[in-house]
């Protein structure tokens, strides 16, 4: 897949480079020359440029990149007028990273397809959402294993833990499933609650609103991900 990350510190240098790891080509843009250099061996292109200008980012392969993140962090005014630029062009999907609350909701309005918050979130969680389709969440244990939150693929639907097979097709181990419930509030508002279901046991059913949370190699929740 093709991506563009505008805003080279430490969250998108981190992302560019972890996304360029995974195989993808990464376009990174920064203002300062100084990061652009620094990634130049490190991910598939860099450009030093200023992506509040309209007439410089009609002049990037909107088109043809599948993601565009915004990940500048330290000029909000900066982050706003790219996102706002970007949303114009209409990219086929959009992210921007938020600073704080009021930012947050400026970029809902905008209307960008999701909200980063770097603070909370590390570049390679943000590199498996973006690249593994399905996959809600994850913790990386180590270079190579991780502990991730998929939704259940609809071909599971209504086995057990015991009829998938995860274990035997894809090396992976189920831990729990967390599903998706209905809970009234106090004043009487129905909200959708995530209940986890304890730990998983061979007879536990899969639902196809259920997420299931695996235990694996990178290499194996990959496989897992892209064939589901």
């Amino acid at each position: 897949m093709k991506y563009i990350i505008i805003g080279l510190g430490n969250f998108g240098a981190a992302l560019a480079q972890k996304l360029t790891a995974l195989g993808n080509e990464v376009i990174g843009i920064d203002t300062s020359m100084t990061r652009v250099d620094a990634l130049k061996e490190k991910i598939s292109h860099t450009i030093c440029m200023d992506s509040t200008d309209e007439y410089t980012v009609s002049g990037l392969p909107l088109r043809d990149t599948d993601i565009v993140i915004v990940a500048i962090g330290e000029d909000q005014g900066a982050n706003v007028m790219t996102t706002a630029l970007l949303k114009n062009f209409q990219v086929k999907r959009l992210i921007s990273r938020a600073i704080n609350p009021l930012h947050e909701k400026v970029l809902q309005a905008i209307g960008v397809d999701e909200i980063v918050h770097p603070e909370e979130e590390t570049a390679e969680r943000w590199a498996k959402k973006i690249v593994l389709r399905g996959l809600v969440d994850s913790f990386e244990l180590s270079e190579d294993y991780s502990i991730v939150e998929v939704k259940v693929p609809a071909r599971y639907a209504g086995m057990t833990v015991a009829e998938a097979k995860l274990r035997e097709k894809y090396n992976l181990l189920v831990l729990t499933t967390i599903k998706n419930a209905q809970e009234k509030s106090s004043v009487g508002r129905s909200r959708n609650v995530l209940k986890v279901q304890g730990v998983a046991s061979p007879s536990m059913i899969l639902e196809l609103n259920d997420i299931l949370v695996v235990y694996g190699s990178n290499h194996d929740i990959q496989d897992f991900v892209k064939k589901s």
